[in-house]
């Protein structure tokens, strides 16, 4: 293995110890006069820092771009950089993306860009039977657990990746990917609502009948919170699948969260399409 190897997959532990996205990007072939080979890889993280050699300046260029936006839909891409003289559409004959570049070496590459994504984060705030038997089939089916409740309840939610003390996810980073549900099952209700309400998650579910979760819905607007921000709030979480246990309920809850996930991909790729 070359040195130039060594450290590329060396920066990929790391990255991955740290739990960073990023694109390992291969030389699929190249054509005519270009530095570097079909074989060639390297590393790119999404601030756009490049590990590794795939290229002169006008290739990394392209190659940063195009790694940004492979982030962004967390699909892999196979796209050809030619001579600008050479592109005159968005595909080439064979109906491979194509990228322009001005390099005066007239070369062509080909780069297969894949993205190394987080599994995707499931939080669960409260401890209920409905909670633990979330975090348990979430954490079989490879998702990271976060898990918010009282420091003296976590040993009724066992197995989660991560604990925050508390429901007000004051260290929980939710961010737009994340999923939350809300099982707190009559124990601080509100304020986990609340708190869920007000983060950046794209799903939030509330463990409860419809009818306890827009009477607290009422209640928190009747005190001042936006009625928009709570309308984010499925209740009650999960695909109508007839379920009453617990791990029957936690069944239904990651089958909705896959369909979410599914259906937002699939916007994706018709807005990209």
């Amino acid at each position: 293995m070359t040195l130039t190897a060594t450290a590329i997959f060396d920066q990929i532990a790391r990255l991955r110890e740290r739990g960073e996205d990023f694109c390992v990007v291969t030389v699929v072939r190249t054509a005519n006069a270009t530095s570097a080979k079909a074989g060639a890889k390297a590393v790119i993280t999404g601030d756009g820092e490049i590990s590794g050699f795939i290229g002169g300046t006008c290739v990394q260029g392209t190659a940063r771009r195009a790694a940004g936006e492979v982030l962004k839909s967390g699909r892999p891409r196979l796209i050809r950089v030619k001579p600008k003289d050479d592109v005159a559409g968005d595909t080439d004959s064979d109906g491979v993306e194509l990228r322009s570049s001005a390099c005066p070496s007239g070369g062509t590459v080909e780069l297969f860009i894949e993205p190394m994504m987080q599994a995707p984060r499931l939080i669960v705030m409260g401890a209920s039977p409905v909670g633990a038997a979330l975090v348990s089939l979430a954490v079989a089916m490879g998702y990271r657990t976060l898990v918010a409740c009282p420091q003296a309840d976590r040993e009724k939610m066992p197995g989660a990746h991560d604990y925050d003390d508390g429901l007000a996810l004051a260290g929980g980073d939710v961010v737009l990917a994340d999923t939350l549900v809300i099982a707190t099952q009559g124990r601080g209700d509100r304020t986990a609502l609340e708190a869920a309400a007000k983060s950046k998650a794209d799903y939030i579910a509330f463990v409860g009948s419809r009818r306890k979760a827009e009477k607290l819905k009422q209640d928190m607007a009747a005190q001042g919170l936006d009625t928009a921000v709570l309308d984010r709030i499925k209740a009650p979480a999960g695909l109508d699948i007839g379920a009453i246990e617990p791990e029957e309920i936690a069944v239904s809850i990651m089958a909705e969260i896959i369909q979410t996930r599914r259906q937002r991909h699939a916007r994706l790729e018709e807005l990209d399409a």
